[in-house]
């Protein structure tokens, strides 16, 4: 009978991943506590490169199964998923994901089914970043400030840059300004550009 482990991920610390192991027992997998893993690592990282996962990888074997909820528990673009789950699978190991109806993404049907996935949501996230940086672009042509709003405003910076001038200190200057030594600084780097 094959070995199941249970691998669960979240990306930031207020999150938990209880959900994901309370959705995994409804499944119907009742999974020991020492075969599963849950992280807390962004998915960004690339799976090889997570601790937990890393670990879990290094004690499954031939005929063992990892149960996910969802495939972006694996990776965050198609490139990442498809590596890991032929990493697992060249191990032997079979990957059955809950969000594809407990597909087993290792066989023929469920590499397609993943493929397809991760080719919508890779292709959803590029449109994603395609309107920000039209936005974006947008906002810059119309002159709207990008970034962090000044701590000092335009008429504070040129008096700043007077006082500069004319011989007082950063310190001096930041101290009056309720404000740091690096903005100073920054107003005197900008005017000697």
């Amino acid at each position: 009978m094959p070995r199941v482990f249970a691998y669960a991920r979240v990306s930031t610390k207020e999150q938990t991943t209880e959900n994901q192991l309370r959705e995994i027992s409804a499944a119907g997998f009742s999974i020991e506590a020492k075969r599963t893993v849950a992280e807390n690592i962004s998915g960004s990282v690339a799976a090889n490169q997570r601790p937990g996962f890393t670990k879990l990888i290094d004690r499954m074997e031939d005929g063992d199964v990892l149960v996910v909820t969802k495939l972006d528990r694996l990776g965050r673009n198609a490139m990442d998923v498809r590596t890991t789950v032929e990493k697992l699978a060249g191990l032997g190991v079979r990957v059955h994901c809950l969000q594809l109806g407990g597909a087993d993404l290792t066989s023929a049907a469920g590499k397609m089914t993943m493929q397809v996935l991760c080719a919508v949501a890779e292709f959803e996230r590029d449109l994603l970043i395609e309107r920000t940086n039209s936005g974006i672009e947008r906002a810059k042509s119309e002159g709207k400030h990008m970034g962090r709003k000044h701590s000092l405003s335009v008429e504070q910076r040129a008096e700043v840059q007077r006082r500069l001038s004319a011989g007082e200190s950063v310190r001096s200057i930041a101290s009056e300004y309720d404000t740091t030594r690096q903005t100073i600084m920054r107003v005197r780097a900008i005017a000697a550009a």
